[in-house]
C-alpha cells in the first residue's frame, strides 16, 4: 500500500462518543459517597494486573514482538487480562503497534508522532486508519487461535461482566473506581508512550525515529516508557539499560523464566 493510495481518515463517532463518556464516567470517583480505600486498592490492583501483565508483557512483549514463549495456556492468561484493559480488541492492538514498527514515526504509522501530540495521543484512534485493511496480514500468527479470537470478539462483554462482579462486590464504589478510573488511567499511560514518548525525554539511541525514554510514563506503564530502548532493540524483552530505568515487567519475566514458565526470552542490555 502506497501512501498516494491511503484513504483519508474519517471521525469514527462510536469511538468518540464512548471515550467522552468514560472520561465523565470517572468523575464519579469524586463523589465522597463513591470513595473507600478497599476500592482505591482494587483499582490499582487490576491495573497492575491487567495494565503491568495484560498490555505491557501480554499484548507487547509477548503476542506483539514474540520477546519470550510461555506455554500456551499461560498465554492465554496475559491475553485475558490485557484485554480486560479494555484497550480494543487484541487484533488491532499487535496489528496497529507492528505497523507502527514498521513505519515509525512515517505516514503508514497508524498513530505518527510527527502529526503531532494530539494526534498520536488519541486522535488517531478518533478516526478510521488508513491502513486498517493490512491488519489479516499482520496479525497472521495469531489470526486463527480460537482464545484470541474468543477475546477479540468479545472485549466488550467481558468489560462488561467484570464490571457486574465489582458491583456485586463492592456496590457503586468498586464499579467507579476498579472500572472507570482504573480504564482511564491505564487508556492514557498506554497513549503517553505514543505520544509523550515520541516528544519528551532522552534519547540514549540515536534511532531513526522520534522514539524517547520518558521516566513518569515508565511509572505508569510498569517500564514502557522507557521508549528509545524498546525502539533501539525491539525484540528484546527488557526495557531497561540503566539500573535506575525500573522495568517491573521484565522482573516478572525473569521469574517466569526461574521457575520453568518462560524461555527463548530474548534480551539485549540484561542477561536472562
Amino acid at each position: 500500500m502506497t501512501t498516494a493510495a491511503l484513504p483519508r481518515p474519517q471521525l469514527r463517532w462510536s469511538v468518540t462518543v464512548s471515550t467522552i463518556i468514560l472520561h465523565v464516567l470517572a468523575l464519579l470517583a469524586l463523589l465522597p459517597s463513591n470513595f473507600s480505600w478497599t476500592a482505591v486498592g482494587v483499582a490499582v490492583g487490576l491495573h497492575a494486573i491487567t495494565q503491568g501483565l495484560g498490555i505491557s508483557l501480554g499484548f507487547h512483549r509477548l503476542a506483539s514482538h514474540r520477546s519470550l514463549r510461555v506455554p500456551l495456556w499461560l498465554e492465554h492468561v496475559f491475553i485475558l487480562l490485557g484485554t480486560l484493559a479494555f484497550q480494543g480488541g487484541v487484533y488491532g492492538w499487535v496489528g496497529y503497534h507492528r505497523l507502527h514498527h514498521m513505519h515509525t514515526d512515517q505516514e503508514l504509522d497508524p498513530h505518527s508522532a510527527s502529526k503531532g501530540f494530539w494526534w498520536s495521543h488519541i486522535n488517531w484512534l478518533m478516526h478510521t486508519v488508513p491502513t486498517h485493511s493490512l491488519l489479516p496480514r499482520m496479525t497472521q500468527d495469531i489470526r486463527d487461535d480460537k482464545f484470541y479470537q474468543f477475546c477479540h470478539n468479545h472485549y466488550i462483554t467481558l468489560q462488561v461482566a467484570l464490571g457486574l462482579v465489582l458491583f456485586a462486590l463492592g456496590g457503586p464504589p468498586f464499579l467507579v473506581w476498579g472500572v472507570f478510573v482504573r480504564l482511564l488511567v491505564s487508556f492514557h499511560g498506554t497513549c503517553f508512550v505514543n505520544s509523550a514518548c515520541h516528544q519528551f525525554g532522552y534519547r540514549p539511541t540515536n534511532t531513526d525515529d522520534m522514539s524517547t525514554n520518558c521516566w513518569w510514563v515508565a511509572v505508569l506503564t510498569y517500564g514502557e516508557g522507557w521508549h528509545n530502548n524498546h525502539h533501539a532493540c525491539q525484540s528484546s524483552a527488557c526495557f531497561q539499560k540503566n539500573w535506575w530505568e525500573i522495568d517491573p515487567v521484565w522482573g516478572v519475566i525473569r521469574l517466569l523464566k526461574a521457575v520453568g514458565l518462560a524461555e527463548k526470552v530474548k534480551t539485549a542490555s540484561a542477561k536472562a
